[in-house]
């Protein structure tokens, strides 16, 4: 795969010699040497979420296309990412995203409540991340740090919720911030769509004695095959408007 590697201009090369994200370094250099990164070799190499590495090489402005390649290991479909078009470097993205102070990320924590701002789950601060409303990607880095363009996530929503904004056109191509900003993602408890499509979603986490009710949902949503959140949905429908 070292073979025939292709030769990159002198000013892409010290652009990304800047570039000090750990997990983008890894990337990048994998590529240099190699011609492309693999799943594979970011899981060898401790990154076991390949797009959220991919997404600090996009983020420092490097662009990555993916394509899926058949494994030597195992002969299966695997994801492979190399450079894109070079003429698309941003050269003002360099730094890539800037970090968030301890006393920040407990200011926002305070605000949120300890919750996740998607499926309201309480959570213990280390559990939290810090994320924009509107994503890097569309609007690059905010001048004004101000708490309101910034939310709490779990890691299970933050994941969702970039599989979910890397799929929208507004991400892929429009590039509109007050889109972002009427949708879930980005202002969970006030939207009017999920990724421009019409939909409507509710998070809902059981907590604590809470526990209990769920259970008694789920016993009698088996005890009708189907599953909880379909039986929560007819229970709503069957309740007089």
């Amino acid at each position: 795969m070292a073979e025939n590697l292709p030769t990159y201009p002198k000013e892409f090369l010290e652009q990304v010699q800047g570039i000090t994200n750990k997990r983008a370094r890894f990337v990048i250099d994998f590529i240099l040497a190699h011609g492309r990164v693999t799943t594979e070799d970011l899981a060898d190499a401790g990154y076991e979420h390949a797009p959220r590495a991919a997404m600090d090489v996009k983020d420092a402005g490097i662009p990555l296309m993916m394509t899926r390649i058949k494994s030597e290991r195992t002969g299966k479909q695997v994801a492979a990412y190399s450079f894109g078009d070079l003429s698309k470097v941003q050269t003002e993205r360099v730094a890539g995203r800037t970090t968030f102070s301890k006393k920040f990320r407990s200011e926002l924590y305070q605000l949120c409540g300890g919750r996740c701002q998607v499926c309201n789950g309480k959570f213990e601060e280390r559990y939290l991340q810090i994320d924009h409303r509107v994503p890097y990607e569309v609007v690059g880095e905010l001048s004004d740090r101000s708490p309101e363009h910034f939310m709490m996530l779990c890691g299970s929503c933050n994941r969702a919720k970039s599989w979910s904004c890397e799929h929208c056109k507004n991400w892929l191509g429009l590039k509109k911030p007050e889109l972002c900003m009427t949708c879930y993602w980005g202002s969970p408890a006030n939207y009017n769509h999920i990724a421009l499509e019409q939909v409507r979603r509710l998070d809902l986490q059981w907590n604590g004695d809470e526990v209990q009710y769920y259970d008694a949902l789920k016993v009698i949503a088996d005890q009708h095959g189907i599953e909880v959140p379909e039986f929560v949905k007819q229970i709503i429908a069957s309740r007089p408007t």
